[in-house]
C-alpha cells in the first residue's frame, strides 16, 4: 500500500547556506552532506524559539562535528517561521541553517517526517523546541551512532539513571508511564519511554521507516520505533536529563485517546501487510549513513 501523499514544504535557507543549498522543496538539490542535522518541529513556538535556537547554535558551534539546523514549522499562527526567518538571516551563522514551512498544521509526526527527509546529516537528532532534554546531552545520542554501535538513540526519562529536575503533575507522569507499558504489551517494543521528544537516528539506516511512516500526530515514534525493530536495526535508549515545560502542547486526555488509537493502527498495519520489513530501500539522495547495518 503506497503512502499517502504528502505536502511538499517550503525550504527556505539562511543566506551563507544558500550558497551550498538552492531552495526548493524536498525534490530538489540535496544540501551539502553534514555530519549531523539538528531537526526542530515546531508549532506556535514564538515565545521561545529564537532562545532555543541561540543554544542550539552555541552547542553545535562547540563540538566536533559538522552540522545544520533545520527547523519545521507546522503552520503556526503566531510569527514563529518568520522569527526563525529572521534569526537565520541575522544570527552571522556560517553553517546550513533551513527553514521548511508545513503550510498548514499537520502534527508533530508529520513535521518530523518532513525534517527527516530534508535533512543533509548523516546522523538526524530530533529535540522539542522546550529542550525539556537539554542539547547538551545530546553526544549520549550522537556518538553511539557515530561510533558504528547503533542505528539509533533514544532518550529516556524512565530508566536508571535519568535524572528528573522538574516533574510533570502527577496524572500526566504517572499516565505517561502506563502508556507505556501499554505501548510494549501491544507492540512488543522493549523500550520504556518511546515518548521523549529527543532522539538521533542514522539517516541512511532509518530512511525505509520514515518512508514507510503513516501516523502524523504525537503516536509517531512508536511507528518508526515499531518499523526499526521488524527491520533489525540497533536501538539504543539511554538515561537523559530532562525538566518538565508547564507550556507543553500535549493535552493529556485528548491527546492519549488519539495516541492509542494510532497504537492501534500500528497493529492493523502490520497484521495488513501495510509496512514492508525491509532495510533495503536506496537513498536517492546517495548519502551515507554511519552505523551500517548488521
Amino acid at each position: 500500500m503506497p503512502n499517502k501523499p504528502q505536502d511538499k514544504p517550503q525550504d527556505t535557507q539562511n543566506k551563507d547556506s544558500q550558497k551550498k543549498a538552492p531552495t526548493g522543496s524536498l525534490a530538489s538539490v540535496a544540501p551539502e552532506e553534514c555530519e549531523v542535522s539538528f531537526v526542530i518541529p515546531a508549532f506556535n513556538e514564538a515565545r521561545r524559539i529564537v532562545p532555543t535556537l541561540e543554544r542550539i547554535r552555541h552547542f553545535a558551534e562547540s563540538t566536533y562535528f559538522s552540522w545544520e539546523i533545520l527547523v519545521v514549522d507546522d503552520g503556526s499562527r503566531d510569527g514563529t517561521a518568520s522569527l526563525v526567518q529572521n534569526y537565520f538571516e541575522t544570527c552571522g551563522c556560517r553553517q546550513p541553517m533551513r527553514l521548511i514551512r508545513n503550510g498548514t498544521n499537520r502534527g508533530k509526526g508529520f513535521s518530523v517526517r518532513q525534517g527527516f527527509l530534508s535533512a543533509a546529516g548523516r546522523i538526524v537528532l530530533f529535540t522539542d523546541s522546550d529542550l525539556s532534554a537539554p542539547i547538551e546531552e545530546a553526544p549520549k545520542l550522537i556518538d553511539p551512532i557515530r561510533e558504528g554501535k547503533y542505528h539509533g538513540v533514544i532518550a529516556s526519562r524512565a530508566i536508571r539513571g535519568a535524572r528528573i529536575v522538574v516533574h510533570q503533575p502527577f496524572f500526566r507522569e504517572y499516565g505517561g508511564k502506563f502508556f507505556n507499558l501499554l505501548v510494549r504489551m501491544l507492540t512488543g517494543l522493549p523500550f520504556h519511554d518511546t515518548q521523549c521528544g529527543f532522539k538521533a537516528f542514522g539517516r541512511k539506516d532509518f530512511l525505509p521507516a520514515f518512508r514507510q511512516q503513516q501516523l502524523e500526530g504525537f503516536a509517531f515514534d512508536v511507528e518508526i520505533l515499531f518499523l526499526a525493530r521488524r527491520m533489525g536495526l540497533r536501538v539504543l535508549e539511554t538515561p537523559t536529563l530532562w525538566s518538565h515545560c508547564s507550556d507543553s502542547k500535549v493535552h493529556f486526555l485528548g491527546d492519549a485517546l488519539r495516541m492509542m488509537q494510532e497504537i492501534a493502527r500500528i497493529r492493523r498495519n502490520a497484521w495488513k501487510k501495510v509496512y514492508r520489513f525491509s532495510t533495503e530501500d536506496p537513498d536517492p539522495l546517495n548519502r551515507n549513513a554511519t552505523g551500517g547495518n548488521p
